[in-house]
């Protein structure tokens, strides 16, 4: 497929692995780039030194396109960059933060730069901070979220409608018919985070894949509105954020709840009941354990499939 996401990435399909925390390490990332998408390292959960052994990894395992996601937000942001630029790095997805903080000087570095946003809003931001692309994500995706609680069906058009530059889609994407559904209302690529997450190269825990796998419709929520919206698994440290939601506990005692470990105690580790296990609600969609190999045949086939059927179709 050519269009301006694949002519932008210089890739042979218009499909972005996520870069989740815990799940996005070379063997996931360089698996998708070979496969024809756009990986990306997870650097959210990564030391500056463990993201430059990665991305040294990556170079050895693919010579395909490839890229780093980093939340803006991320404490050693500065480390963190000049790693990226210095390793030669020629992609980057920026989220939870300002776009206009590191925009400029990433691309006066060569690099191409794509914002993570959940509004129209911050879509026009980040556009006007000089980005080449925009994924928009909506409220079904895992892990942290908008607070407007939008859909992506909703979001996704009126995103289009608001910028000039390539749209991607994400949240609740996860199969060649929702990829057709996002091209549908406007989108020209796709960015799927859940169902790369529970794969064979994910490096996240197999319990934490299993549970993936196990989950059901209305098994996720989204929580922790107040600080940082967050769409988790239900278990016992869901339960808890909840009680303490609903007794109005204090902004401090949320973060002093969450901690620093969660998300690595529940992903990384296996730690099902007391870690963070961040997901999105396309989990309940989610059946098997699958090698990027094959879900991606599957989405292309799928995808196909469907336009062949949307086209047969009249008014």
């Amino acid at each position: 497929m050519k269009n301006r996401v694949t002519s932008l990435f210089e890739i042979e399909l218009p499909i972005i692995q996520g870069g989740m925390v815990w799940c996005s390490g070379w063997k996931l990332a360089s698996a998708v780039s070979n496969n024809g998408g756009l990986g990306l390292l997870g650097a959210g959960s990564m030391y500056p030194e463990v993201l430059r052994e990665h991305i040294q990894k990556m170079k050895i395992a693919t010579d395909k396109p490839f890229g780093v996601n980093v939340p803006l937000l991320y404490p050693d942001i500065e480390k963190l960059m000049e790693i990226i630029i210095s390793e030669g790095v020629k992609i980057i997805f920026t989220s939870a933060g300002n776009p206009t903080t590191w925009t400029q000087k990433l691309k006066e570095e060569g690099l191409i730069v794509v914002h993570v946003v959940s509004s129209a809003k911050f879509a026009i931001k980040a556009a006007n901070a000089g980005v080449d692309a925009i994924v928009a994500e909506g409220f079904e995706a895992g892990g942290h979220n908008g607070r407007e609680e939008t859909t992506t069906m909703c979001l996704i058009p009126i995103v289009k409608e608001a910028i000039q530059i390539p749209l991607i889609a994400a949240g609740g994407i996860g199969s060649g018919n929702s990829m057709a559904a996002a091209f549908a209302l406007g989108a020209e690529g796709v960015q799927i985070g859940s169902r790369f997450a529970a794969s064979k190269e994910s490096s996240a825990h197999d319990l934490y894949k299993k549970a993936i796998i196990a989950s059901k419709e209305g098994d996720t929520a989204l929580t922790l509105k107040s600080i940082t919206p967050v769409r988790l698994l239900k278990n016992s440290f869901y339960q808890q954020v909840l009680l303490a939601e609903e007794r109005g506990a204090t902004k401090e005692e949320l973060i002093s709840l969450l901690g620093k470990r969660r998300a690595k105690a529940g992903i990384f580790e296996g730690e099902l009941e007391e870690g963070e296990l961040e997901v999105g609600q396309i989990s309940a969609a989610i059946s098997k354990l699958e090698s990027v190999e094959e879900i991606i045949l599957d989405i292309k086939d799928t995808f196909r499939t469907c336009i062949h059927q949307l086209t047969s179709l009249t008014i």
